[in-house]
């Protein structure tokens, strides 16, 4: 990774902020989107260019408004002068019942799951074949069972499995695609899982506990730096949960 150039969408938090620092510490320069974590996003950007100066840049940017995608190739092609990698890690995660859909949650959960990481690959897809780089995309376990209750989160996570095959065909060979698909990580932001729900999603997982943000960033970083003969995969960083729901 040493020179090589990541774009990360929502890399400011979280299980991308994880992602961040494992590929930083690797040697990798970073161009970090954000939306709305402007703290945080500042925060990292600090820490990494502290350790090694000018090898993080950030950018702002509303991913459900694809004609600005291509800015966030170019910004990272000017400042970095290449592009190797691009992760497609951000996400919106809520509850749609049925019943209570709104085409709001649609163009929100569809927009941030699906359609930015097709459009952004779309736009990174030239400068990726000149590097002959990669893309990771963070899907999840339940593209293949879908949670109750996350009807339109679990169609997107189940688009962007197939966007992750169907862009693996079209790129290769120059560009590799691939996937990680996280189990219980982190839990999500707010109450919507509580502490009877949470331990009923870890008893389902064979290594009986949660995972941490740098199980995936290894699995990121391994399709990225380790697998040159892996592309059109999904690889399940869960405990096992994905074979014993």
């Amino acid at each position: 990774m040493q020179g090589k150039t990541v774009l990360i969408t929502g890399g400011a938090k979280r299980v991308g902020a994880a992602i961040c620092r494992l590929l930083h510490e690797t040697g990798a320069n970073l161009m970090v989107h954000y939306r709305s974590s402007v703290a945080q996003a500042r925060a990292l950007q600090g820490e990494l260019n502290e350790r090694r100066a000018g090898s993080c840049a950030l950018v702002q940017g509303d991913l459900l408004n694809v004609a600005a995608l291509p800015k966030l190739v170019e910004e990272t092609v000017n400042c970095f002068g290449r592009l190797d990698v691009l992760i497609n890690n951000a996400s919106s995660f809520f509850p749609t019942a049925v019943g209570e859909i709104a085409a709001r949650d649609w163009e929100d959960l569809i927009g941030t799951n699906l359609k930015a990481p097709l459009f952004l690959s779309q736009a990174a897809a030239q400068e990726l074949r000149k590097t002959r780089g990669a893309i990771v995309n963070i899907t999840d376990i339940h593209a293949e069972r879908p949670m109750k209750s996350y009807v339109v989160y679990s169609i997107g996570k189940a688009g962007l499995v197939s966007l992750t095959k169907s862009l693996a065909r079209e790129l290769g060979p120059e560009v590799r695609v691939n996937a990680v698909s996280p189990g219980p990580i982190l839990w999500p932001e707010g109450d919507s899982f509580d502490e009877v729900s949470r331990a009923r999603i870890v008893s389902h997982t064979i290594l009986k506990r949660c995972g941490e943000p740098e199980d995936i960033a290894k699995a990121v970083r391994f399709l990225i730096q380790d697998a040159p003969y892996v592309t059109g995969q999904i690889l399940a960083v869960d405990g096992g949960r994905s074979i014993k729901l």
